[in-house]
Parts: structure tokens; sequence; C-alpha cells
């Protein structure tokens, strides 16, 4: 019997679920990702966030990456109390859903999308999550 991931939102897409250990307490990372205007000094893909609304289901924007790349996005969820959020990001034809949370000192996200679309992003996406934890 072999360990099976979890089904993709995508139908063949992919689930990979990253995790990063660290001192920062859940609310110093909360407060990292429920305010945009700060993505950009944890995150190192992320140059610009437009808008800078604080977050909440039903936020759509547009976040500027690298080499001026523009990624739409819209959250689908946000659960404050739990330390848990999600949105849906599209970057031309491909879209990954990201699944956050944060806890005192550890933080995990769950990428789910088509299998290259998440294999490209997730050495960003560690790095991101090692920075958040050292808030």
């Amino acid at each position: 019997m072999g360990i099976h991931p979890p089904r993709s939102r995508y139908g063949r897409g992919m689930r990979m679920r990253l995790e990063a250990t660290g001192p920062a307490s859940g609310r110093t990372m909360w407060e990292a990702y429920a305010d945009p205007s700060r993505w950009s000094s944890w995150a190192p893909q992320i140059r610009a966030v437009r808008p800078l609304e604080r977050l909440r289901p039903g936020l759509r924007g547009e976040v500027q990456g690298l080499w001026g790349t523009r990624a739409r996005f819209e959250v689908t969820a946000v659960d404050e109390a739990d330390g848990r959020w999600t949105w849906r990001v599209r970057l031309g034809p491909a879209a990954l859903t990201i699944d956050h949370e944060v806890a005192d000192g550890r933080t995990a996200v769950v990428l789910d999308g088509p299998a290259p679309v998440v294999v490209a992003y997730a050495p960003v996406a560690r790095l991101a999550l090692s920075r958040l934890v050292h808030l």
C-alpha cells in the first residue's frame, strides 16, 4: 500500500505541501499576510501588489512579480482565528490555488495546480516561507 497525495482541484494537477519553522509568532506572520503592502518585504518574487487592502474574501487584484510579470488574484477564503487563508492566482493560462496557514513558529502552504506550475513555483515559495518565519 502506497501513500497517495490528496487530489488536486485541477483534475490531473498536483498538490504540494511546504512548511517552514522559525522564531516568528503566528500573529507576526498573520499580519505580514493580512497587509499586502508587506508582501514584498518577505516574498522575493513579489515587487508590488494592487490594491493594498487588508486580506478579505473576495479581494481581487494584481501582483507584480519579477521581470515585470503580472498575475491576477482573488482571495477566496480568510479565517483569521485559525490563521488560514486561500487565494487563486492566475498568470496567463496558468492558475494556482494556494492555501496558507500560520501558527506560532510555523507556516505552511499547499500549492494546487498544473504539475509544471507547482514544481516551478515550489522553490520560490520555500524561500518566501523561510523568510516569513524569521520576521
